[in-house]
């Protein structure tokens, strides 16, 4: 359960270093950290110096909060994330999310790097998020419930909200940028699926499969921030094709489709 006493302290120590309240959030998957180099009048703030922020050590992940501006907007970026498959607790994977509310985020674009299930798609293609299915049999709202930050039972209709998602899809048909759209199922990790847990999430109706987001969306959605997914399919998931997985792979495919993905974030941004 997260406490509005740590909540608050993390804060009011992000709060001294900067004059505007961020409106819009940003959690930065695998290899697209070089969004948030894209801030104007950036500050930077490292995890290790938050209160109660834990401390990542994900391969290609920075790990600092960068706030700076877009157009007009106020941005506040999460340069690296905490994976529940590194130890952490799903309260310190999502305690971030519950300081953005603090701060003032009312919309946030949650990104990551994960594989295709969907046969149809191709590595490099972006996919905005549906929907989820959490294959992890844990969920970050267990335990004690806080009513201040939040109801007990939470209606999970619409997760990633409609509104959000028709602006990235119309910002993504500007641009003549490939979007997919689809469901997108949490695996704990830090395994990739084997061939048969791939054919077996395909049965169930998923389009991609990786280690994060769902976690943090939902705790977005109970806190009552607007929330929008997108994910870059870096590879095929284990089995569809017959060959290894590496995590070289994955970075190298996100490097690819970096262009894109900022020009699409960014402009996503200046509309919300």
């Amino acid at each position: 359960m997260h406490h509005i006493h740590e909540i608050t302290e993390a804060q009011q120590y992000i709060e001294s270093f900067i004059t505007n309240k961020p409106r819009v959030g940003i959690i930065l998957g695998s290899g697209l950290g070089p969004f948030a180099d894209t801030l104007q009048n950036a500050v930077r703030i490292p995890y290790d110096n938050i209160p109660h922020f834990a401390k990542s050590a994900a391969v290609g992940h920075a790990n600092e909060l960068v706030i700076g501006t877009i157009g007009e907007q106020q941005v506040l970026a999460m340069k690296g994330r905490f994976h529940y498959y590194e130890g952490f607790t799903l309260d310190q994977v999502t305690f971030p999310v519950r300081v953005m509310k603090a701060l003032g985020v009312e919309k946030l674009i949650i990104t990551n790097a994960c594989g295709a299930v969907n046969t149809e798609f191709n590595p490099g293609d972006l996919m905005l998020i549906t929907d989820h299915i959490n294959l992890t049999a844990t969920n970050p709202l267990m335990g004690p419930n806080n009513d201040a930050l939040g109801v007990r039972f939470l209606d999970v209709s619409e997760v990633y909200n409609k509104n959000l998602r028709a602006i990235v899809k119309d910002v993504a048909a500007t641009h003549g940028v490939t979007l997919r759209e689809g469901v997108y199922a949490w695996w704990i990790g830090p395994t990739y699926e084997t061939p048969a847990e791939v054919r077996m999430i395909r049965m169930f109706g998923a389009d991609a499969v990786g280690m994060s987001t769902v976690p943090e969306a939902l705790i977005a959605h109970h806190s009552g921030i607007e929330t929008v997914g997108i994910s870059c399919l870096t590879n095929m998931a284990c089995g569809i094709l017959d060959q290894p997985l590496s995590h070289d792979e994955v970075i190298e495919t996100a490097e690819r489709v970096k262009a894109t993905f900022l020009k699409l974030v960014t402009d996503v941004i200046t509309r919300f």
